[in-house]
C-alpha cells in the first residue's frame, strides 16, 4: 500500500448506542440484517450504523454516480459476490459500459457486449511493460448470441460457488448464459432468435454433423450445439441454428479435434451450480468441488473440468489426458461432476516460542519503544493504515508475556481493545457502516476504495479480526458475542462468510475457491481481470480465523480459516512465486510477481517500482499466523531474495526487516546475519517493529526454518528443523491440559492456554506414508519418483529452451521427486539414470538432468549433481540420455538418508522447440547409490 493519507477525524455525529446483546443469525457469525428504521444496530457491547456517516459515499462509478448491483428481478436483494472474477457484471464502474470487462474464467474468457457473450481462449502470452507483466489477454475468438439481439445492458441473474449467469434482454429476446471457472463449455437459453455464433475471422469447419458443428477460429477447436433435430448454417462468420422448437444450445473450445466425440457426451448436461465443501481433520485438510447438473437431452448428467495446478497436484481423482492453456499454468481435464484435493494443512501460531539466544534486557527495550509511545498507532485513522498498527501490537502480546512483561503485555492489550472498541462503536469518529444494496460493512474513514469501490476489506480487517484473536487469547470474555465478539465475528460475515443462505452478507466475498485465492477489486473493471496484489495479506486474515476461532471454541471457523489458508497458500506458491518453475511463460524473466491478474500477473505493485516493495508486499505483515507456510518452499524464496537483490542493486534498505524475516523462512543464519549487522540504523515498516523483529529472527535462527512435511493434529501447530533436530510447538487454547500429536509420531503435552515445545531427531516427512527404502525410481507424469512398477507408459513435455542457453542451470525443469527415503550409503558409488527423451523433427536440441539429495528432509539439498546435456537428434523416436554422458558440476558430498528427498530436475538446455520424457515405465529410471 502506498503512504497513508492521514485525514483529520470527522466531527462526531451523536447517536444513541444501544448496549444490548443482540439475537444472532443462524450462522453464528454476527448480527441478523440491520432493521430498516434503524440508525444505530446493537451488537453485544458494540454496534454500527445503517447509514453512511455525514459526508462520505459508498460505492460508485468512476464518475462519482452512486451505484447499485446491476443484478435481474430473479436476484434482486441477494448478497452479490463482490471481488469476484466476474463482479463487472454486477458493479458498472465504468458509467459508459453496461455490460462487463474481461472475465477470465480459464480456460475460457469472456466479455459481454449489446449482442451476447464474446469467447476467447488465449494460448500465447504477451510480455508487455517493459517485461514486467505477461499476460493472456482476452481475445475474441467468437461471440454467442440470437439473431437480432441487442440488449440495452447485461445483468447478472444467478450465481453459484465459481459460476454466474449473465443476461440479456433487448424486449423482443433474451438470453442467459452460465459460464465458470474450469468450465470448457458455455451453456446458453434463449428466446425470440436462433441461435448465432458470430466468430472473429472465417471458421474452418472440421466436423459438421448437422446439429454438432466443429470449427477452427484463431487456431482454437470449437464445438457448437445445437438441439437434435437443428442444423447449423455457415455464412461466412455467421454462424446459425433454428433451435426446433426448444430454448438451449451450448459451445465448447476443444483441447483438440479429436475430443469432439468425448466431449459430445456432455453437450447437454447443462451446469447448473457449483459447490465446494471443506474438511480439516488431525493436519489434513480436504475439499470437494461439485458441479450440480441438468439433463437438456438424454439422460446424461456427467460434466468435464479443466483443474488448475493448485488442484490437479494434490487430487488423486482420474483425470483424462486433455489439457488447456491458461495464465497459471496447464490445466488439466476431469470427466466428473466432482474432484476432492488433499493437502497437509498449514502451521499456525499464535507466536513464535522464545529463544533461550534472546537477550531479555534488550527485548523488553525494544517493546516499551513501541508501548509507551507517545502515539503507539502513528497517526492513522483510516481502515487500512489502524488494521496495520493494531496487528504491530497485537504480535507484540505474547512476546511481553513470554519473558514476564506483564505490565507491558497489559498496556498493549489495554491499547488493542480500547482502539476497536472505538471501530466497533457507531457514531464516534470511527466506525462501521452497513451498506443495504451491497449487503457489506464499509468502515469510515475508509481507504483505499473499500468504500467506493468495496476494494481490500480482506486485507484491513483481517488485522482487526487477528488483534481480536490475541486479546481473545488472553481475556475471553471480552469476545463473547454479547461482548464485542459480535462485532468481530459481523467482519468475518463481511470478508470470510461461510454461509450461502445468508440474506446479509454474501458467501466468502473475497475468497474464490475455485481459483485458490482471494480478490482485491471489488468491482473487477479492468481490461486484465480482477487482481490480488498483497496475498500475505489475503492470507492474514484466514490465519486469523483460525487464531480466533481456537480462542473463543468456534471450530467451524476455525476449519474455514484452515482451508482458505491451507488452500491459498498453495495458489501463492504456484502463481505469485512460481515455485516449480511451470506456471510463468518461458519468455517472463521474473521470478516472482507482485501481482496476480485474471489475464497474468505482474512485476509490480500498485504504488511503486521499488523492487524491495515488490518482492516485500506479498511476505507482509510477517507473523506466526498466517507467514509460516511460505517456509514450504524454501528455493522459492531463496530465488525471490535473490532477484529482489538483483533488481534493486544490492540488499534491501527501506523495508530490510520485513525481507530478513522473510529469508529467515528460508535461510534463518543468513538473516540473523543480515540482522546482526544492520539492526541498528533503520526504521522498522509501518506495521513492523524491532521487537518482534528480532525476536523472530533469533526464534528461526534457533529452531530451523518451518518443516511443513510434519502437521499437528490441531491447526494451532507448528514443526522446525535444524540440524537433523525438530522443534515441535503448539498452542492449547482450550482450558484444559491436551496432547497434540505430529504426523510423524511425535507427541506432546500442552497445558491449558499455554504455548509448550518440544524436540526430537529427523528431518522432513510425510503424513501417513511409511518410509521408502530401495534405490531404483520410475518417473511417473505428475512430479514423482516411485519404487512401484507396473504403471503405463505415458510422457511429459520438456519444455524449450526458447532459443537460449541455459547449459548448467535448471530452466522451467520438470521435476520428479519422492521424500521419507531412507538407506545406506554405499561407499564409492555414484547416481546413475536413463532417461527416454524425444525431440521429433526438431533440430538442435538439448536435455539436462540434475540429480540432488536432501538427506534429512530438512528442506535443503546435501548434494547436487549437474550432468552434460544430451543433444537429441531430428528424428522422431525414444533416445536414451543417461549418467554416461558426464557429470558436469556437483557440490556437496553424499551420506546416508535418513527420510531424506531425493529429487530429479530436467529441462532444455538449448534448442528452440519442445522435447518429450517417457514416463511410467523402467525406460526412465534413476538408481541411486544406496542399500
Amino acid at each position: 500500500m502506498p503512504a497513508p493519507s492521514l485525514r483529520p477525524p470527522r466531527a462526531l455525529r451523536p447517536a444513541s448506542v444501544l448496549v444490548v446483546a443482540v439475537s444472532l443469525a443462524a450462522v453464528g457469525l454476527g448480527p441478523a440484517a440491520a432493521p430498516a428504521a434503524a440508525a444505530t444496530v446493537p451488537v453485544g457491547a458494540g454496534s454500527y450504523s445503517d447509514t453512511r456517516p455525514a459526508g462520505t459515499v459508498g460505492p460508485t462509478t468512476n464518475t462519482g454516480t452512486a451505484v447499485k448491483p446491476k443484478v435481474t428481478s430473479a436476484a434482486q436483494g441477494k448478497p452479490v459476490p463482490t471481488n469476484d472474477w466476474w463482479s463487472s457484471l454486477a458493479f458498472q464502474r465504468y458509467g459508459d459500459n453496461p455490460y462487463s470487462t474481461p472475465m477470465y474464467g480459464h480456460p475460457l474468457t469472456y466479455q459481454a457486449v449489446s449482442g451476447g457473450l464474446e469467447v476467447g481462449y488465449p494460448t500465447s502470452a504477451a510480455i508487455v511493460g517493459e517485461g514486467r507483466q505477461y499476460e493472456f489477454a482476452h481475445k475474441r475468438d467468437l461471440t454467442l448470441g440470437l439473431t437480432g439481439l441487442n440488449s440495452p445492458d447485461t445483468k447478472a441473474d444467478s450465481w453459484s460457488d465459481w459460476t454466474v449467469t449473465p443476461y440479456w434482454s433487448d424486449g423482443s429476446r433474451t438470453l442467459r448464459t452460465t459460464i465458470g471457472h474450469g468450465m470448457p463449455f458455455v451453456y446458453a437459453q434463449g428466446s425470440g432468435g436462433n441461435a448465432r455464433i458470430n466468430t472473429a475471422s472465417t471458421p474452418t469447419v472440421f466436423s459438421d454433423q448437422g446439429n454438432v458443428l466443429g470449427i477452427t477460429v484463431g487456431g482454437h477447436h470449437y464445438a457448437l450445439f445445437a438441439p437434435t433435430g437443428a442444423d447449423w448454417n455457415v455464412s461466412g462468420t455467421e454462424i446459425t441454428a433454428g433451435l426446433a422448437g426448444k430454448d438451449y444450445f451450448s459451445l465448447a473450445v476443444l483441447p483438440s479435434t479429436d475430443a469432439l466425440a468425448t466431449y459430445r457426451k456432455y453437450a447437454f448436461s447443462f451446469v447448473t451450480g457449483s459447490k465446494v465443501d471443506w474438511s480439516y481433520s488431525s493436519g489434513t485438510v480436504k475439499a470437494t468441488y461439485s458441479l450440480t447438473t441438468e439433463a437438456k437431452e438424454g439422460s446424461e448428467r456427467g460434466a468435464l473440468q479443466a483443474l488448475y495446478r493448485h488442484q490437479w497436484l494434490h487430487t488423486t481423482d482420474a483425470l483424462t489426458s486433455y489439457t488447456y492453456v491458461s495464465p497459471r499454468g496447464t490445466m488439466k481435464v476431469r470427466e466428473g461432476t466432482s474432484f476432492t484435493t488433499s493437502m497437509r494443512s498449514a502451521p499456525v501460531l499464535p507466536q513464535l516460542p522464545r529463544s533461550s539466544a534472546i537477550d531479555n534486557a534488550r527485548l523488553r527495550g525494544y517493546l516499551n519503544d513501541v508501548a509507551n509511545a507517545s502515539d503507539p498507532f502513528s497517526g492513522a485513522t483510516d481502515t487500512y493504515w489502524t488494521g496495520k498498527a493494531l496487528g504491530k501490537l497485537a504480535q507484540l502480546v505474547p512476546v511481553a508475556d513470554q519473558i514476564g512483561e506483564t505490565a507491558i503485555r497489559d498496556r498493549l492489550l489495554s491499547l488493542l481493545k480500547g482502539r476497536l472498541q472505538e471501530w466497533f462503536t457507531a457514531g464516534g469518529a470511527s466506525e462501521f457502516s452497513y451498506d443495504r444494496d451491497w449487503k457489506t460493512l464499509i468502515g469510515y474513514p475508509a481507504s483505499y476504495g473499500s468504500d467506493t469501490e468495496l476494494n481490500d476489506h480482506h486485507f484491513h480487517y483481517g488485522y482487526y479480526v487477528h488483534a481480536a484473536a490475541i486479546v481473545a487469547q488472553y481475556d475471553p470474555s471480552w469476545a463473547a458475542d454479547s461482548a464485542w465478539g459480535g462485532m468481530v465475528k459481523a467482519l468475518v460475515r463481511d470478508t470470510a462468510n461461510p454461509s450461502r443462505t445468508d440474506s446479509s452478507f454474501p458467501f466468502l466475498r473475497g475468497f474464490d475457491v475455485y481459483a485458490g485465492h482471494s480478490w482485491a477489486s471489488g468491482h473487477q473493471g479492468f481490461a486484465a481481470g480482477n487482481n490480488q496484489e498483497s496475498s500475505s495479506e489475503s492470507t492474514g486474515l484466514s490465519a486469523a480465523l483460525v487464531l480466533y476461532g481456537s480462542a473463543t471454541g468456534d471450530t467451524s471457523l476455525r476449519d474455514l480459516g484452515t482451508y482458505l489458508l491451507t488452500t491459498e497458500s498453495e495458489a501463492i506458491a504456484q502463481y505469485w512465486f512460481d515455485k516449480d518453475q511451470q506456471v510463468f511463460p518461458g519468455s517472463y524473466t521474473h521470478d516472482t510477481v507482485g501481482m496476480v491478474w485474471g489475464s497474468g500477473a505482474a512485476y509490480s505493485t500498485w504504488w511503486t517500482a521499488n523492487p524491495e516493495e515488490i518482492h516485500g508486499i506479498n511476505a507482509l505483515p510477517i507473523t506466526a499466523g498466517g507467514s509460516l507456510h511460505l517456509g514450504a518452499h524454501k528455493e522459492a524464496i531463496r530465488r525471490n531474495i535473490a532477484e529482489m537483490e538483483r533488481e534493486n542493486g544490492g540488499p534491501a534498505v527501506e523495508w530490510r526487516d520485513i525481507l530478513w524475516e522473510f529469508q529467515a523462512l528460508a535461510d534463518p543464519a543468513t538473516a540473523k546475519s543480515k540482522w546482526d549487522a544492520g539492526n541498528a540504523g533503520y526504521t522498522p515498516e509501518a506495521g513492523e517493529s524491532k521487537a518482534h523483529t528480532y525476536h523472530w529472527i533469533l526464534g528461526l535462527d534457533s529452531m530451523g526454518a518451518p518443516d511443513t512435511s510434519v502437521t499437528g493434529d490441531i491447526p494451532a501447530s507448528a514443526v522446525f528443523s535444524k540440524s537433523g533436530t525438530r522443534t515441535y510447538v503448539a498452542h492449547n487454547h482450550g482450558s484444559s491440559a491436551r496432547t497434540v500429536t505430529f504426523s510423524d509420531g511425535r507427541t506432546l503435552s500442552v497445558p491449558a492456554r499455554s504455548t509448550a515445545t518440544g524436540t526430537g531427531p529427523g528431518g522432513s516427512t510425510d503424513p501417513g506414508t511409511p518410509p521408502t527404502s530401495g534405490n531404483t525410481f520410475q518417473l511417473r507424469t505428475g512430479g514423482t519418483l516411485t519404487t512401484a512398477t507396473g504403471s503405463s507408459a505415458a510422457s511429459d513435455t520438456v519444455p524449450s529452451a526458447g532459443g537460449a542457453n541455459h547449459d548448467g542451470t535448471p530452466y522451467k525443469p520438470l521435476v520428479y521427486e519422492i521424500k521419507r527415503v531412507n538407506g545406506t550409503y554405499t561407499s564409492g558409488g555414484s547416481t546413475s539414470f536413463r532417461l527416454a527423451v524425444d525431440a521429433g523433427t526438431s533440430v538442435g536440441l538439448g536435455q539436462q538432468a540434475r540429480v540432488s539429495y536432501d538427506l534429512t528432509g530438512d528442506g535443503t539439498f546435501d548434494r547436487t549433481e549437474t550432468y552434460a546435456y544430451f543433444a537429441t537428434d531430428p528424428v522422431t523416436g525414444w533416445e536414451r540420455y543417461d549418467q554416461t554422458r558426464g557429470l558436469k558440476s556437483a557440490t556437496g558430498t553424499l551420506g546416508n538418508l535418513r527420510g531424506g528427498t531425493v529429487r530429479l530436475e530436467v529441462w532444455s538446455a538449448i534448442g528452440n522447440a519442445d522435447a518429450r520424457l517417457q514416463t511410467g515405465t523402467d525406460t526412465s529410471l534413476v538408481v541411486i547409490p544406496f542399500s
